[in-house]
């Protein structure tokens, strides 16, 4: 990164907070110091001092011109998006919540209705600046000394440092996305659509620059393609009285400024709002506007399930209890057909979200090894599912990690998993894995990958 003032005041930061890494005590529990999360792996919060990284928040640098970014690794998406766009510009993709940071879609994946053309967030970063398990700070890059750390970083959550500093690729945008929502009578005929769209980037003679998908039942699924366009006869909004995705079974053909468009799923949290009573009329009109945000809604899930609160309200009312089925999953396109009536027939879970991705890079990302030759659909599903008498929990999102493992998909690590460590590695590559904790982290002041991801309750 070229010198500038921003270029200084980050080099300050980086060594005020390698000095405060190298004053923690040997052993002491290393965590994160920051306002937002958006993990759904609820446990003990940990105790003692955090690293202080909540000044990494910034932009530092937009290179119109060449269409890069120097970005801190704490700036949400959001705050990423208000920098950009007065210069036209978005990362290649941008996650659909607000407050994902973009070191986290980088550690921990990210995904979006560019993912079929852009491939995953961490694609796109040319080089990555880390603060490292042993407390050093380096520079990877797809080449160079640091080359294997740069690619086994994605998937790495944290386990093998943080990234303070990123370099990425930007695309130019335009002022309006047009959306066309299709309907398909079967699964069959919505994973055939995607195949093909993905291959042509257009449909029906018209570009596709976004693509997404909404499954309602076995007999109800949309595909919405969005098109940038330079001007629009109306802009909807989706902020206040009406609900985005109830929109896709009211309107054919739609318009949302770029802006709008890259949030649409926030305002309910995808749908998940409705659990909270946030889409009854009433409640919406007394809700203020500015807590209509996913991050308000994660920390209201939170509080409940550190209290337990709708556990025991629901077992006094005699319903029981329920298992959080909260996912993001990876299936080859071809056998999409066959995960979703597995997955309504475990779970009833509806709507369910789609979203196309190939990788963009042939090498591949070692911790999460996807086929590049491979479009995947990714499955998002997040809601709760009843258990019968004497059933644990986990027995859903068991069930549900072993159909991914015979689909030949992979499973996203944000929540909740339930694998049994030699699965584990098995999946997510356990030798180069240990190669990188080695070099980066020999003496394990950060947690390791399964014992974060799956181990710690």
């Amino acid at each position: 990164m070229p010198g500038s003032v921003a270029a200084d005041r980050h080099s300050d930061e980086v060594t005020a907070l390698a000095a405060q890494y190298a004053r923690l005590p040997a052993g002491t529990p290393v965590r994160l110091a920051k306002p937002t999360s958006n993990l759904f792996r609820f446990r003990t919060p940990a105790t003692g001092p955090g690293l202080d990284v909540g000044r990494f928040n910034r932009v530092l640098e937009v290179d119109s011109a060449n269409h890069r970014a120097h970005v801190q690794g704490m700036a949400t998406y959001e705050g990423i998006v208000d920098a950009l766009l007065p210069s036209g510009h978005i990362p290649l993709v941008v996650p659909q919540l607000r407050t994902i940071t973009l070191g986290g879609a980088v550690a921990g994946l990210g995904i979006e209705a560019t993912s079929f053309r852009s491939g995953l967030p961490h694609e796109s970063v040319r080089e990555l600046e880390i603060l490292t398990g042993d407390g050093q700070v380096v520079v990877a890059r797809p080449d160079g000394e640091h080359a294997e750390l740069f690619r086994g970083f994605p998937n790495s959550y944290g386990t093998l440092g943080y990234a303070l500093r990123l370099e990425i690729e930007l695309e130019q945008v335009r002022p309006y996305v047009r959306l066309h929502h299709v309907r398909f009578g079967s699964a069959q005929e919505c994973a055939a659509a995607i195949a093909e769209i993905c291959r042509d980037r257009s449909f029906d003679g018209h570009p596709v620059d976004f693509l997404d998908g909404t499954v309602f039942d076995a007999r109800e699924q949309y595909l919405t393609l969005g098109s940038y366009v330079d001007e629009a006869p109306f802009a909807s909004d989706y902020t206040g009285q009406r609900i985005y995705y109830r929109s896709l079974r009211q309107r054919q053909v739609d318009y949302l400024t770029i802006h709008d468009y890259l949030w649409r799923w926030d305002t309910d949290w995808f749908w998940c709002s409705r659990a909270l009573g946030v889409q009854h009329p009433l409640v919406r009109r007394l809700w203020p506007k500015k807590y209509r945000r996913s991050d308000v809604y994660r920390r209201i899930v939170a509080w409940d399930r550190r209290h337990a609160l709708t556990d025991r309200l629901a077992v006094l009312r005699g319903r029981g209890v329920h298992e959080p089925v909260i996912q993001d999953v990876e299936i080859p396109v071809d056998r999409l057909p066959e995960f979703l009536e597995f997955l309504h027939r475990q779970t009833g879970i509806s709507p369910v979200w789609l979203c196309p991705v190939r990788l963009r890079d042939r090498k591949g990302w070692p911790l999460y090894p996807m086929d590049p030759d491979t479009l995947y659909v990714n499955v998002g599903f997040w809601a709760t599912v009843p258990l019968r008498p004497g059933e644990a929990p986990g027995r859903h999102n068991r069930a549900i990690e072993r159909k991914v493992s015979e689909l030949d998909g992979h499973k996203s690590l944000y929540s909740n998993s339930y694998f049994e460590e030699d699965e584990f590695w098995r999946r997510y590559n356990r030798p180069a894995y240990e190669r990188l904790k080695q070099r980066y982290d020999p003496e394990g002041r950060l947690p390791g990958l399964y014992e974060k991801c799956v181990a710690e309750k």
